[in-house]
């Protein structure tokens, strides 16, 4: 059972808030006054956010490639808000999958997209009711590699391109019902740091030997860039409180940026030619 208390402030929700950027996003705008749902992965983390809220944020285990678990928890939501409608929804669940694109499992790419794409489909669209009844704002959160991709991070790279065609798409769409979205690029943000290493170490032990001598070593170069990236990453909580000042901005932009490295990155992909962009990928990572 979703409950909220009196229907008084704006509300929000938001995917993946159970830890990283999501939890400190939700906790901000609960601290704002917002009436804040969203989705965890554990009972845990709905406990967490529950306690460290005082109760304004209410969070649902829900994964969002399940039509049918989204659209209940969208249909408990949308109750609970009423006439009201929904004022904003920051899509920010996704998912992280490295490794040479010859030797990564096609359903690890497809389970990719199926949470970064079709997951962000399934719960913009369960929600487009309620946010038509508040004339509300989507705010969809991706990152500056859609634009300037890099080796070893192909999924990451297509499925949020994929994600920002559709939000361009839905932006013009939903005009007529004052519906407006803005799509976020992300730099590297000190979230998950320890996990993602581990997943790095995962994709090379599970190399061949073969795959090995074509791979082992470049992407090893790979492997320290991002572990030394993460660490020198924007802290979560800034990077939570630059994306409250954009979901809160008007007029609503179509495009924000958080992080200098997005900035970097996304002006460069916008002004520099296909060369020097294929130079600056392998330069990035540590390769010539």
């Amino acid at each position: 059972m979703i409950s909220t208390s009196p229907r008084s402030g704006r509300s929000v929700v938001i995917t993946s808030a159970g830890t990283g950027l999501g939890r400190d996003i939700a906790l901000g705008l609960a601290a704002k006054g917002y009436i804040v749902f969203g989705t965890a992965m554990s009972a845990a983390e709905v406990q967490d956010l529950r306690d460290a809220s005082g109760g304004r944020v209410s969070l649902t285990v829900c994964d969002v490639t399940k039509a049918m678990g989204v659209e209940a928890w969208a249909s408990g939501v949308t109750e609970a808000l009423g006439a009201a409608g929904l004022n904003l929804l920051i899509n920010n669940a996704d998912i992280l999958t490295h490794g040479p694109i010859e030797i990564l499992l096609p359903d690890a790419i497809r389970q990719e997209f199926e949470v970064n794409v079709f997951g962000a489909l399934l719960v913009i669209n369960a929600f487009l009711p309620a946010l038509r009844n508040a004339r509300g704002r989507i705010v969809q959160v991706s990152t500056w590699m859609a634009s300037l991709p890099l080796p070893f991070s192909g999924p990451s790279g297509a499925s949020h391109a994929a994600m920002e065609v559709f939000s361009a798409v839905y932006r013009a769409e939903l005009k007529p019902f004052g519906i407006e979205v803005v799509v976020v690029s992300t730099g590297n943000m000190k979230t998950g740091g320890p996990a993602k290493t581990a997943a790095l170490a995962r994709i090379t032990n599970g190399m061949t030997s073969g795959q090995r001598k074509l791979y082992g070593k470049s992407f090893g170069t790979f492997a320290d860039w991002f572990d030394s990236m993460q660490a020198t990453g924007i802290e979560s909580a800034e990077a939570a409180a630059r994306v409250i000042d954009i979901a809160e901005q008007h007029p609503a932009p179509s495009r924000a940026v958080v992080g200098a490295d997005a900035e970097q990155m996304l002006r460069a992909a916008h002004e520099k030619p296909d060369a020097e962009l294929d130079a600056l990928r392998l330069n990035t990572i540590g390769l010539s």
